[in-house]
């Protein structure tokens, strides 16, 4: 038995290297897999790129929207009848700047993706989930929703965020048999990493790579599947037992 078969998932950010690769794995154990983006283009480049492991269903909508919230619930209801899991995944990186030449802008542009898209999608899948008493809901947070880093104080902040609404969604759906998590990747290899390490240092991104890398003490960056993997655990009925905790996936930055 696959351990997602017949099961519904929705995952923001969908078009992105984590989103993706989720996807693929959840298509591999049985999941039916709806990709939610901003980008339309983009999701029609990850439906083909995913076409040889399954369909996915494809909904353009900007998370930070209440009404587009809605629907892309809705058109997932509507398709699938139902949401068992749901990868509260979008999320931007914002400008690396001091706090004192960081724009209010650019500070409420992260804030209303990597909060209020993360709330957003709380409020309107928990309903489902919590009417059939069955589900979990995994949230992306950040080692910076954990810790400090200079230069990147909105996307700190949004990500201590999502860190508090996990625990207040946890405990809130706790006697509904639903399940909600947050994920603390370290850097990953992704289009993400790429703009931080030119914020970091617009002259040399690679040396701004390799000075990431060194704080890393497996000494490397996580891959999309490393992500991928946890995300799976969680989605799964493996994780029965499992609610309001905060995972790292951080090849030991937490240990320091």
């Amino acid at each position: 038995m696959k351990r997602l078969n017949g099961k519904t998932a929705v995952i923001t950010g969908g078009s992105g290297g984590i989103g993706k690769k989720t996807a693929e794995l959840f298509l591999k154990e049985g999941a039916n897999v709806v990709l939610v983006d901003l980008d339309g283009q983009a999701l029609e480049d990850a439906k083909s790129e995913l076409s040889s492991t399954g369909e996915v269903l494809t909904i353009t909508a900007n998370v930070s929207e209440e009404d587009q919230v809605k629907q892309y619930v809705q058109k997932t209801l509507d398709t699938y009848g139902t949401i068992d899991i749901f990868f509260n995944n979008a999320g931007i990186e914002g400008k690396v700047a001091p706090i004192t030449e960081q724009s209010v802008e650019d500070f409420d542009k992260v804030l209303n993706v990597n909060v209020r898209g993360v709330f957003l999608g709380l409020k309107h899948v928990m309903p489902v989930m919590t009417e059939k008493e069955s589900g979990s809901i995994i949230n992306m947070s950040s080692v910076a929703g954990l810790e400090g880093a200079p230069g990147v104080a909105p996307y700190v902040t949004s990500k201590h965020g999502v860190v508090g609404i996990t625990k207040v969604a946890a405990l809130e759906a706790a006697s509904s048999k639903v399940r909600v998590n947050s994920v603390h990747p370290s850097p990953v290899n992704t289009r993400m990493i790429r703009s931080l390490e030119k914020g970091f240092n617009p002259e040399d991104a690679e040396a701004a790579k390799e000075e990431q890398e060194q704080v890393i003490p497996m000494q490397r960056y996580g891959e999309s599947e490393d992500i991928a993997n946890l995300v799976l655990f969680l989605a799964s009925d493996e994780s029965k037992f499992i609610t309001g905790s905060q995972y790292r996936v951080d090849g030991g930055m937490g240990a320091s």
